[in-house]
């Protein structure tokens, strides 16, 4: 077998943090920060242009060593070397998992199936940047010989959250070409996007390994005809590109055979940015800057292949979202970037960590007794403050929270930096810290206001502080979360990788759809049966 199937529960370490939590659930950080005042240069990684606080965590020495520990019995180091490898560690889908190799060096020797795969993705991004460059500098034309200038991509899951997340986060290093992305099935989602855009000087890049996936074809179907009203079927073949495997598929739609972008099966879609899946991000951003954001991910998995582990970004900020997940109860995480760039972070690590580790049978096949998977959720500060925060700050709920600032504007507006930074500062301190009755009472706050306005204090957090917000940047944070979630699935012993989950409502929507086509079908519960009823009677 390709990973060890350990179950966390049964590891000594597992026991010793049983019986260490019982002592130290109750512990205030603040009694912590003032009995050691190295605490939190011992907790507190520098890498490169990262900089991870965490010791505003419910941990101690003594916590942080039993998860160390952890890692160790859970055999995580021979997993780490088991997916860079190439060996099958997808293997519910008899899959590897190297979306790793997808952002690896040229010089690098990965192999599946005993073939370097290396040289095949450097083809593939050849063809990316010869493309992005020919598209971005006018020199592919349109069917009236006009250059492009706006962009469509067509997807959902990871051929959609992927590339539009990173070409908001990378706004300010977008060129000039407008980029849209159409998703949901939804036609009031098509149809507005139609609205803006010109067939003229419109390019559609269809995403999908299979070609048949309903939403994607629904939308690439009524894009074509919507294009097709102003030009003739031999134009599509300049206008639609695809990212698929399925060439046959692709070609009867129309598009040309070399404009077909290839996808390979050890690459799964919420981790497919990284493949030709991102060619909407060349296209948004220019190669080089995409190039870059390959670069970035690169440097990150080095970090955590080799790095030890109490220095590994990653496994650090995995073990200490399992002593919440397993030990506190825990349920969810908040993800905060204190950037508007990053706006649709969150949305994307939901699908990441949640569609990864959202598993409830173990690597044996055996039903699991501990909690796995967290829920990930979060917006952008400023604006978070004053919307949920009240929660985080005074509710009955523990979520550990991530913050991620930025020393330096891409602006370079010193004051709005000074205050979104003083914010972004000022809360995780808040959180640590709380407020005593004796503060609210020095306020001069009227007394049956008093219990009102005492915060807890004592809310984990992790600063993670880059220096700027760049292509390089982001790929690191990307592929940081990235290992985090390998490394949250290792110790739970499930798979992280397959996604079967998703599967039952597409089958049962296909079913659906029949019926509203007049193909009878009475295998439903009451509730769906009346819904159905009223749905065709109100369309």
């Amino acid at each position: 077998m390709a990973l060890p199937n350990i179950n966390p529960t049964s590891t000594n370490s597992w026991k010793k943090l049983k019986e260490h939590f019982n002592d130290v659930k109750d512990v205030h950080m603040k009694d912590s920060f003032a009995e050691d005042k190295d605490r939190a240069n011992k907790f507190t990684i520098k890498w490169d242009d990262f900089y991870v606080d965490f010791s505003k965590n419910r941990i101690t020495s003594e916590t942080f060593k039993y998860l160390l520990e952890l890692a160790d019995d859970v055999k995580l180091k021979a997993a780490i070397e088991s997916q860079f490898s190439g060996e099958i560690i997808n293997q519910t889908e008899g899959r590897a998992v190297l979306h790793t190799a997808l952002r690896a060096p040229e010089s690098y020797n990965v192999k599946v199936d005993g073939e370097n795969v290396v040289p095949e993705v450097y083809k593939v991004k050849r063809k990316i940047e010869t493309f992005t460059n020919e598209i971005v500098n006018g020199d592919l034309k349109g069917y009236t010989g006009k250059p492009f200038d706006t962009i469509v991509n067509i997807g959902i899951g990871g051929s959609d959250l992927g590339p539009a997340m990173v070409v908001d986060s990378l706004q300010y290093y977008k060129n000039h070409l407008t980029t849209y992305f159409v998703s949901n099935v939804d036609g009031d989602h098509v149809n507005e996007v139609i609205k803006k855009l010109n067939p003229e000087t419109t390019l559609f890049v269809i995403v999908s390994k299979t070609f048949t996936t309903q939403e994607t074809l629904s939308n690439a179907n009524t894009l074509k005809e919507w294009f097709l009203k102003s030009a003739n079927e031999v134009d599509i073949a300049k206008h639609f590109v695809a990212v698929s495997t399925n060439i046959e598929s692709v070609k009867n739609f129309g598009i040309d055979q070399n404009n077909i972008f290839p996808m390979w099966d050890w690459v799964g879609g919420r981790f497919s940015l990284w493949s030709a899946v991102g060619l909407s991000i060349s296209l948004a951003v220019g190669y080089d800057n995409y190039d870059s954001l390959l670069k970035g991910a690169n440097k990150m998995d080095t970090h955590f292949k080799n790095e030890d582990f109490k220095n590994n970004i990653p496994v650090v900020l995995a073990l200490i979202s399992v002593w919440y997940n397993n030990f506190f109860g825990a349920e969810s995480e908040a993800v905060i970037p204190y950037s508007q760039y990053l706006n649709q972070f969150a949305t994307y690590l939901q699908q990441g960590i949640m569609e990864s580790n959202g598993k409830s049978i173990d690597r044996n096949g055996n039903p699991i007794d501990y909690e796995t998977g967290t829920l990930i959720w979060g917006e952008p500060g400023t604006n978070s403050q004053h919307a949920f925060f009240q929660l985080i700050h005074q509710g009955t709920k523990l979520v550990p929270a991530d913050f991620i600032g930025f020393t330096k504007s891409l602006h370079g507006n010193q004051d709005h930096q000074d205050k979104l930074t003083s914010n972004f500062l000022a809360q995780t301190e808040a959180l640590l810290n709380g407020k005593t009755e004796a503060e609210v009472l020095a306020e001069g706050t009227r007394e049956d206001i008093i219990p009102f306005k005492i915060f807890q204090g004592n809310k984990p957090t992790n600063t993670i502080f880059i220096n700027k917000l760049s292509p390089e940047s982001l790929g690191k944070l990307i592929a940081m979360y990235e290992h985090k979630i390998f490394v949250q699935g290792i110790i739970w012993n499930i798979f992280s990788y397959d996604q079967f989950g998703v599967e039952l409502g597409k089958q049962l929507a296909s079913k659906i759809l029949q019926e509203f086509n007049n193909v009878e079908n009475n295998e439903h519960d009451s509730s769906t049966q009346n819904l159905l009823k009223y749905y065709k009677g109100m369309s």
